[in-house]
């Protein structure tokens, strides 16, 4: 990674105005630019791209390695104007293309596309796979790290004698700590190893819960990502078994402190590598760092986090073997059985505005089916009962005011889809049928469908907000589950449109996987990516944001400068992307990011 300022995104586009076999020599600059998925298409889907243009109905090409032309046709009908500079944003449509293949397209008055492929889903998507385990493995913490990953060094070793403390008391906007002091409750216990939750060293059972199940779902229902898919799996169910306490019934929820007061010193007050917490000499609270439970021992845990820990135990119960799977088992139903039925305020992390979530009994509904699921596989008496606790509980989300679409805070599109599993094996949930299953699963995509109907570039997420790529792939995956649950393609092509979105048929022209495409983000938030010069390849980041949060960047002394111009011009609807260090606004990796693409590319690799 340069720590120059990179104009990467002309530097590219320039490069790819000659093709093999033209020269663009005394040629007028480009006035349009097209917009592609720059990991590709497979060769059974819908294939489009975008044409951002000032003006006029032009006609485009597609050609292949040699410059020979192999599709030819005209822009469709615009779909909306983007900014002041592009006018009109219209559709390329080219799905008659289905040979394996490189390619690009060219288009009248535009720089040619990023290269991009034809193929079966396992050659596209693999790939990708493999590339987000191995940002899982970047985020290793604890002595078993991955060394040939960031030049990644054991760290945090302590955390193997951390102190509990009481939980700590915030102002409600969650971003002052009211204690002056944090208050010793236990200890020691073991929380060391775990993944890094994202750019920072802050660890979260919450995260830490939905990314391990998502990456368990994609080694159960996909090949892609094997042995080290699996390896990876194991590493983050280790840590949530150091996390839950089976002897107290005890699930702790953090590791670390991010908001803090000019008393309590807290990991995001130093831009560091993440060994140098435990050096001589190194701030006694990053060298000793505090844990929170989400509850006392043995007393009810708030719903969202029980309910993702069980879901998480109950798929190694049903990726594991013999006692193994068993052990699995029992404490997914104990984790389960500590959740609270009647919550107040739901436990994420500490500040709750650090991962606000607003439903539950989705999380429950989740862990229930898969619990079943593992049942019916080890023959458990119990296997009926929560199966019926599934159905309970998806009919309790579907008459709640707290649907929303598949993320870190909305697990119900997982929940569904297994459930329907149970169902048409023969399993009863009286109050929840296949028909309202499904029908949610629409609902979720439906939502998504309405919002791209009104932008440009078709995106089902609301780039105004936080989490705009991992919500995107959030529908990409709704839309691959309700295709298996359904046996239909109402939403494949929506869903294709999403996955193209978010690997760079937008209006940056930006994958937002780094490493995936050859536009992408080159210096994101992320410590360890910054102070060693490494690529943090395969993970996925927030992508656009309401332009008014930018207006101030985090700024280090340790900082080493590092941002790609040439975005600015392609900034349209109120959002902008920015590729710099600071901007965690945009370019901050996050692990639950990551796994919901990873289950994206698990899914649509399983497909022609």
């Amino acid at each position: 990674m340069s720590k120059l300022a990179l104009p990467l995104t002309a530097v590219l586009l320039a490069a790819a105005c000659t093709t093999a076999g033209e020269s663009n020599a005394g040629a007028p600059p480009p006035t349009g630019f097209v917009r592609v998925d720059q990991v590709g298409y497979r060769t059974d889907e819908a294939k489009q791209a975008f044409l951002m243009a000032p003006a006029g109905d032009p006609g485009f090409r597609v050609v292949d390695e040699s410059g020979r032309t192999v599709l030819a046709g005209v822009a469709g009908p615009p779909t909306g104007a983007w900014n002041a500079e592009f006018a009109t944003v219209r559709p390329v449509d080219f799905s008659a293309l289905k040979t394996p293949g490189s390619y690009r397209i060219l288009a009248d008055g535009a720089a040619p596309s990023p290269v991009f492929r034809i193929g079966s889903g396992a050659e596209l998507f693999g790939a990708q796979v493999a590339a987000n385990v191995r940002f899982f493995q970047a985020q290793r913490d604890g002595a078993d790290v991955v060394a040939s990953v960031l030049d990644r060094k054991p760290a945090h070793l302590n955390d193997a004698t951390a102190t509990v403390y009481e939980v700590p008391r915030y102002d409600e906007s969650g971003t002052e700590l009211l204690d002056e002091r944090l208050t010793p409750a236990g200890g020691p216990v073991d929380v060391a190893g775990g993944w890094f939750d994202a750019g920072d060293f802050l660890k979260f059972t919450h995260t830490a819960a939905y990314s391990t199940a998502l990456l368990l779902l994609a080694q159960r229902d996909s090949p892609a990502g094997g042995a080290e898919l699996a390896a990876e799996t194991r590493h983050g169910l280790a840590w949530l078994d150091k996390m839950w306490d089976d002897a107290t019934g005890t699930l702790y929820a953090q590791v670390g402190i991010g908001a803090g007061n000019e008393n309590v010193h807290t990991d995001h007050d130093v831009w560091r590598l993440p060994e140098a917490d435990e050096a001589p000499g190194a701030d006694p609270a990053l060298a000793r760092r505090p844990v929170f439970r989400a509850a006392d021992p043995g007393r009810p845990i708030s719903p969202n986090l029980a309910g993702k820990v069980a879901a998480a135990f109950a798929l190694a119960a049903q990726t594991g073997t013999g006692d193994e799977a068993r052990r699995a088992l029992d404490k997914a139903a104990k984790a389960y059985d500590l959740a609270d039925r009647e919550p107040g305020t739901l436990v994420t992390a500490y500040p709750h505005a650090f991962y606000p979530e607003a439903s539950w009994q989705d999380d429950l509904e989740f862990a229930a089916a898969e619990l079943a699921l593992a049942g019916r596989a080890l023959g458990d008496p119990r296997t009926g009962g929560w199966t019926r606790d599934a159905g309970h509980w998806a009919a309790a989300y579907l008459a709640s005011d707290a649907l929303g679409t598949l993320g870190v805070g909305d697990v119900s599109a997982l929940g569904h889809a297994d459930l329907v599993k149970l169902l048409d094996a023969g399993g009863a949930a009286p109050e929840a049928s296949r028909d309202r299953l499904t029908g949610d699963l629409a609902r979720q995509l439906d939502d998504g469908r309405a919002r791209a109907a009104r932008d440009p570039f078709r995106a089902g997420a609301d780039y105004l907000e936080f989490d705009a790529v991992p919500h995107t792939f959030g529908l990409a995956t709704t839309a691959l589950l309700h295709q298996q649950a359904t046996k239909t393609d109402t939403y494949a092509a929506f869903g294709t449109q999403q996955r193209n979105w978010a690997l760079g048929a937008n209006a940056w022209g930006a994958s937002f996987v780094i490493g995936a495409g050859s536009v992408y983000p080159r210096c994101p938030e992320h410590q360890a990516a910054n102070l060693t010069g490494g690529q943090l390849t395969g993970a996925a980041v927030n992508g656009p944001n309401r332009a008014a949060r930018f207006a101030e960047l985090n700024r280090f002394p340790a900082m080493r400068a590092c941002v790609t111009e040439g975005f600015t011009r392609f900034d349209g609807h109120g959002a902008r992307f920015v590729d710099d260090v600071g901007a965690w606004q945009s370019v901050e990796p996050a692990d639950d990011f990551t796994a919901t693409a990873l289950l994206t590319f698990a899914l649509a690799s399983h497909r022609a």
